[in-house]
């Protein structure tokens, strides 16, 4: 499920790891169907991963009943009690350790992962409301990103993710001259606003086509083209983005050589 002819620039990444060493995997997943098919690609995102090796740690966000809303209760203290900054508030909680302690058990996870995988639908070109506020509450100022420490400088720099969704249209809806333009522009917020704005290695999604329309003999071949994605999480393209040592410290373009 390759769409390299929809996308923006990717560039090919070395294998990540020394050889005998351990990784960890995070799967991050968002369905309110527990026998939909985002359910079972995260658990092949499991089953494949252990088998590869990977350590793997699974955050299924509606069966724990995960809070999307980014509010001061996030804060049992609070730096400024008049106003509410919420970054800033982030900042000194993870510093205090007094941030909420839903929040501090998924940043341990994330910052212990060396893969991110997120399994989800997509919604209205974007993410599910539950996964957004995932976003919002876990990706801590300060930790992630924090003044020019975004894109190659970010806080989660090393580390990989893997978009993996489903989405009811067809591939030929999708494209320079297609009827929703390019896929990668639907998705930029995800990919380069999120998560390579925050320092990790954006690899190429896969994405699971026309799902809720097709027979259940498709539904199965594009599950055992999902394993082999996994299996071939070393090859695949990451997204390609301008370093920051191209610009100098008011991020105007440095004259090229």
């Amino acid at each position: 499920m390759h769409w390299k002819g929809q996308t923006p620039q990717w560039r090919s990444v070395q294998p990540f790891g020394r050889a005998g060493e351990v990784k960890t995997a995070l799967i991050l997943s968002s369905t309110p169907e527990p026998k939909s098919f985002v359910a079972g690609m995260a658990a092949t995102s499991q089953r494949v991963l252990a088998e590869e090796g990977y350590e793997v740690i699974h955050s299924d966000l509606n069966a724990v009943g995960w809070n999307p809303v980014a509010s001061a209760s996030d804060f049992p203290e609070r730096n400024n009690d008049d106003y509410l900054v919420y970054a800033l508030e982030q900042r000194a909680g993870v510093a205090k350790g007094t941030i909420s302690p839903d929040i501090l058990i998924e940043l341990e996870k994330l910052m212990k992962c060396d893969l991110l995988v997120l399994n989800f639908p997509i919604y209205w070109f974007s993410v599910p409301a539950i996964l957004k506020g995932w976003f919002d509450r876990v990706l801590v100022s300060g930790t992630c990103y924090g003044g020019t420490r975004f894109y190659d400088r970010g806080g989660l720099r090393g580390k990989r993710a893997l978009v993996a969704a489903t989405i009811g249209g067809q591939p030929h809806m999708f494209g320079r001259d297609a009827i929703h333009g390019p896929i990668s522009e639907m998705l930029s917020p995800l990919l380069r606003g999120t998560l390579a704005y925050t320092g990790m290695d954006v690899l190429e999604p896969f994405m699971a086509w026309h799902v809720p329309y097709i027979s259940q003999k498709a539904r199965e071949k594009i599950m055992i083209q999902y394993a082999q994605c996994l299996r071939d999480i070393n090859t695949r393209d990451c997204l390609k983005l301008p370093s920051l040592e191209a610009f100098d410290k008011a991020l105007y373009p440095l004259p090229r050589a």
